[in-house]
């Protein structure tokens, strides 16, 4: 796998990679990351992808990953306090 691409955003890393005939899309928030897989012929190479990274999907994404850093801190304080 390599990294093909980054798309700049002020709070999350957002990675783009080629392997085996499909495009991974990371996005990263601290510990946590997110990761969408297409395939080559789905989308237009990088730009195709950076047209699907639009506002609304990147409101979802910010969505999860304060979803997902509530699920783990209730975890945390669950078990490690």
């Amino acid at each position: 796998m390599r990294i093909i691409a980054n798309i700049p955003h002020p709070k999350l890393t957002i990675s783009i990679f080629s392997m085996n005939d499909k495009y991974q899309v990371k996005f990263e928030a601290g510990p946590m990351e997110q990761t969408f897989k297409l395939n080559h012929d789905e989308v237009n190479g990088v730009e195709g992808i950076r047209k699907l990274v639009d506002e609304e999907f990147m409101a979802k994404i910010m969505a999860r990953f304060n979803e997902m850093y509530l699920s783990f801190k209730d975890a945390k304080e669950r078990h490690l306090s």
